[in-house]
């Protein structure tokens, strides 16, 4: 199960840099019901994702990448990229801080997962964050994907 709230972020953090960042791009076969490909750093693997906005199930498969490759062409939509930043935050939290690439660009977007709803629910986030989009669908990745 993944638990998830989601924020834009219009200023980002000063000491940005001091934190470890992964180079991400992913592709979408299908955004009904969610299946997604992605190459994360070196890593590959190919996801489901059930409907739902703050809670859903997911699982992830392992992929190589020769057949990571082999599906990218069969992507429907954009592939996104992106640069995933890991922030600590409080109570063993990570902020998963993505800024997007080419037609996606400026977009700022922060997510933070949590062990279950009430710690999700009892979040309060730091100031540098802007807007919760947590229960609207058009910040999900796999409706940026559609976006011309």
């Amino acid at each position: 199960m993944e638990i998830e709230r989601k924020f834009l972020v219009t200023s980002l953090p000063l000491n940005l840099s001091l934190f470890p960042y992964r180079s991400i791009e992913q592709g979408y076969l299908c955004t009904d019901p969610v299946i997604r490909i992605r190459r994360d750093n070196e890593k590959y693997e190919l996801t489901y994702k059930s409907k739902g906005l703050m809670s859903r199930q997911e699982y992830n498969l392992p992929l190589c990448e020769e057949a990571y490759h082999h599906l990218l062409s069969k992507i429907d939509g954009r592939l996104i990229k992106k640069t995933r930043y890991m922030i600590p935050a409080e109570n063993s939290i990570t902020i998963e801080l993505d800024i997007f690439e080419d037609g996606l660009s400026p977009l700022v977007l922060a997510e933070v997962e949590f062990p279950d709803e009430e710690s999700a629910l009892s979040f309060v986030p730091p100031e540098w964050f802007g807007e919760d989009v947590t229960f609207s669908g058009e910040y999900h990745n796999s409706s940026l994907s559609q976006k011309k």
